[in-house]
């Protein structure tokens, strides 16, 4: 009898299972008033979440030091699985016209402005660190979200920042 049912349950089943599909990022868009981070895929809301940014986060980026995240349409061009905070991903601030507008001011419009996780020994505090704006500019999730944003969001992918 129980070799019976085996053999119907094997039959009844599948012999080949579908491929998982992994939802497919075509855009991040952050808002900063709201300390959100947004993955969008096929014009859906597939992902949020909670964000830390610059100690000094109202207004857009102008200069090196200003702890400002920047504002704008950018690129996720590069990552860093050895950062400094746990895995980052590069954003493709400054653009041309910000370096020019920096230049003709005398200025360093900055740079190397990331999505990361925490800093590195502190992901027991994700949850405290959220708390407040901490990062130089950058945009700070918890060391699970970084995992998550890691793995669906592609090089490439753009990123909208808003106020």
């Amino acid at each position: 009898m129980r070799l019976t049912i085996f053999w119907a349950i094997c039959i009844v089943l599948p012999t080949t299972f579908p491929a998982f599909a992994p939802e497919r990022i075509d855009l991040v868009r952050v808002d900063k008033s709201e300390r959100r981070l947004h993955l969008i895929g096929a014009g859906k809301l597939l992902r949020r979440y909670s964000i830390a940014l610059g100690g000094d986060p109202v207004g857009q980026k102008g200069r090196e030091g200003d702890e400002r995240t920047p504002e704008g349409r950018y690129i996720l061009d590069w990552r860093n699985p050895g950062s400094v905070a746990y895995k980052s991903i590069h954003i493709s601030y400054p653009n041309a016209a910000q370096v020019e507008a920096a230049n003709a001011a005398g200025i360093d419009p900055g740079g190397n402005i990331m999505i990361h996780g925490q800093p590195n020994g502190f992901g027991w505090s994700g949850w405290l660190l959220q708390l407040v704006d901490w990062t130089d500019g950058c945009i700070g999730v918890t060391d699970s979200d970084m995992d998550e944003i890691w793995t669906m969001v592609p090089d490439g992918t753009p990123i909208e920042i808003e106020p």
